[in-house]
């Protein structure tokens, strides 16, 4: 027969369903956050790259540093973000101006 206690998990049972639920949740933000700073930095070598390339890269660094499962696409966003600046500095090397245009 089941008294009460047996119906309810323990606290430690709760604590590392909570604790697993949490993991869980901060490697699924980190691999959004990874294929974000991808999509961020392939679309930043086209356009708006002084806001795109650095915020690819924040991205990138953030999913690198919580431990996504998406490394490959995390370095890709950090090189494109790097790629991003690397444009703009030639492109306003070129024009002697902060925008560039074709």
């Amino acid at each position: 027969m089941r008294t009460e206690n047996d119906a309810r998990p323990t606290e430690s049972v709760r604590a590392e369903t909570t604790a697993r639920t949490a993991l869980g949740r901060r490697v699924r933000d980190a691999d959004g956050m990874a294929v974000a700073a991808f999509i961020l930095g392939l679309v930043g070598l086209l356009v708006l790259n002084v806001f795109l390339g650095p915020i690819a890269v924040v991205l990138a660094s953030v999913a690198l540093w919580r431990g996504t499962t998406r490394r490959g696409r995390a370095f890709l966003g950090l090189g494109l973000g790097i790629a991003d600046l690397v444009v703009l500095i030639a492109f306003m090397h070129v024009d002697s101006t902060v925008s560039w245009s074709f």
